[in-house]
């Protein structure tokens, strides 16, 4: 039987909202409750919010299940901060569909995975795409529909499909002091108009000239923020900044206006098109239906 493979995270928001838009499409929500749960559990193990006795050895043998081979498979990751142990994380999931096996394979990095043609599909985060392959440019990026626009063919064969809707934004941030400054509303436009520090995430330097573009960041300097100090305090320190927010509570907790959404951050759905097989195209059509009317026109 064909087997269609997809790379996926390893944990986290965006594996959660694979699983999510798998259960709804092919009726498997109990799998994916469980592995989401399992994963959230060991979670919080990681980050001291549990406790048990068992080592990590135990519950990895606990999980698994060899003799099925539709179960959702496990392994172990190094943490590599300080102090951090081992984690459990995904592994492999196989879906007997109509006519082929789906199988999801977790990847540290899916994007990549695709780039070096292991895979013709994965979902990632729409951040590292803007970090690894989209080019700067004048005007600012301002969704998803116009990101496959700036990827340079000589650079990869791996395009955006879809979005899957698990939204965060990349959100420009004020005190009220410096919004007072230029009287204005909040958005591209202030900042263009702005000179000065700005606080971003130094993960995200190059995600935020292109959303803003580069005419826009001339005279501003990036600052980021110091180790242990949390992020919308940094912005409050500096006054002007971009982070990710989703109801902008912790934003306000600090002072801070929240502005214009800049990008989208969520999952999205990548193809290698030279890698692509009728297989891989029921997946797709499996994830970003017609129905669904998820798919980007411009691919």
């Amino acid at each position: 039987m064909t087997t269609a493979r997809v790379a996926v995270p390893r944990k986290g928001r965006p594996l959660e909202a694979v699983l999510e838009r798998l259960a709804a499409r092919t009726g498997s929500t109990a799998l994916a409750d469980d592995v989401i749960s399992t994963l959230q559990y060991e979670k919080a193990l990681t980050k001291n919010n549990q406790t048990t006795e068992r080592d990590v050895y135990d519950r990895l043998a606990t999980y698994s299940d060899t003799g099925d081979r539709t179960a959702p498979e496990y392994t172990l990751l190094r943490d590599d901060r300080a102090g951090m142990p081992r984690r459990i994380v995904f592994d492999s999931l196989t879906l007997e569909l109509d006519g082929y096996d789906l199988q999801l394979v977790g990847r540290e990095e899916p994007f990549r995975a695709l780039r070096t043609h292991e895979f013709a599909l994965g979902f990632d985060s729409a951040d590292l795409v803007l970090e690894e392959v989209v080019g700067l440019d004048s005007a600012p990026l301002r969704g998803l529909d116009e990101v496959n626009d700036r990827i340079d063919p000589r650079d990869t064969d791996v395009r955006v499909v879809s979005g899957l809707g698990d939204t965060v934004w990349h959100t420009l941030l004020a005190t009220p002091e410096t919004r007072r400054r230029f009287d204005a509303d909040l958005d591209r436009s202030f900042v263009a108009a702005y000179e000065g520090e700005m606080c971003i995430s130094p993960r995200y330097e190059r995600l935020v000239e292109a959303v803003l573009g580069t005419d826009a960041i001339e005279g501003i300097e990036f600052t980021y923020p110091q180790d242990e100090v949390v992020e919308e305090a940094a912005i409050a320190d500096t006054g002007l900044g971009v982070y990710l927010t989703v109801t902008g509570s912790t934003a306000h907790d600090y002072g801070l206006e929240l502005g214009a959404r800049l990008f989208p951050s969520e999952t999205v759905l990548l193809e290698n098109a030279a890698e692509t097989t009728d297989a891989t195209q029921r997946t797709t059509d499996l994830f970003v239906g017609a129905d669904l009317e998820t798919k980007l026109a411009s691919t």
